[in-house]
């Protein structure tokens, strides 16, 4: 039950509220997650509306293997409860700003970095890109392999650095969840004007996926501010601030 077990979550904002729900999320919710549960932020990032559905906001939470993911669970609804008392005023909070989502849970390949080391590594994205792919049932495995041979090296002549690749659980190894770094605006540019010239950067690449059945969606996404890659730490408690402080 060992490597790294995620929940990635996709989060509905209402109207304007983003600003102040991934404040909420990470300066309000990290340390007690943290403290409570040894739940780890990988990142909050919004969504870029113009890639994909909006107002929306994506978060990563990082445990230790299915053991760790379940001892999350534990804490949230241990006695047929179904929220953890001591988040009913976050929760009361959070209500207001956001309504609803879709989650999912994920499993880091063995060679994905986590987010501790991650930081350590100094890997940061002026923008990321999130990519869900899907495949015919049962070949999720092999794409993740082929991505790990094509897709990085590939990505990586952009100077788009791999954040990680995940397994989506509890379908028929039919989904894989792929995050990168892109280093600044110009750089995505020039990779997706490679992408629709089918440039021959890309072309093994392609050509794996498209063997394999595989269909995807990329979006663009930004940091929050206090985003553990952008800040290179979890965020802490001394980041706290009033949410009726920010627009």
């Amino acid at each position: 039950m060992g490597g790294l077990v995620y929940i990635h979550e996709l989060i509905d904002i209402i109207g304007h509220n983003r600003a102040r729900y991934v404040q909420h999320i990470t300066a309000n919710w990290v340390p007690i997650a943290l403290e409570e549960r040894n739940q780890r932020c990988l990142g909050v990032w919004a969504t870029v509306g113009s890639t994909g559905a909006w107002p929306q906001v994506v978060n990563m939470w990082e445990f230790d293997g299915w053991a760790g993911l379940v001892a999350n669970f534990e804490v949230e609804l241990a006695g047929g409860r179904d929220q953890d008392p001591s988040l009913a005023e976050w929760w009361a909070q959070a209500a207001s700003l956001r309504r609803g989502g879709v989650d999912r849970i994920v499993v880091a390949e063995p060679d994905t970095r986590g987010v501790e080391q991650l930081i350590a590594d100094g890997v940061r994205g002026e923008l990321y890109a999130h990519e869900l792919l899907t495949v015919p049932q049962g070949r999720a495995p092999e794409l993740l392999a082929a991505m790990a041979a094509e897709a990085a090296p590939a990505y990586g002549s952009f100077g788009i650095a791999e954040v990680g690749r995940y397994r989506v659980a509890m379908v028929n190894d039919s989904e894989v969840l792929a995050l990168w770094a892109v280093p600044s605006w110009s750089a995505w540019a020039a990779f997706e004007h490679a992408w629709i010239d089918r440039a021959d950067a890309l072309a093994r690449w392609r050509s794996a996926a498209t063997a394999l059945g595989a269909d995807w969606r990329r979006q663009l996404l930004v940091d929050a501010p206090l985003s553990p890659l952008r800040i290179g730490r979890q965020p802490a408690p001394t980041d706290r601030r009033p949410l009726d402080e920010i627009s």
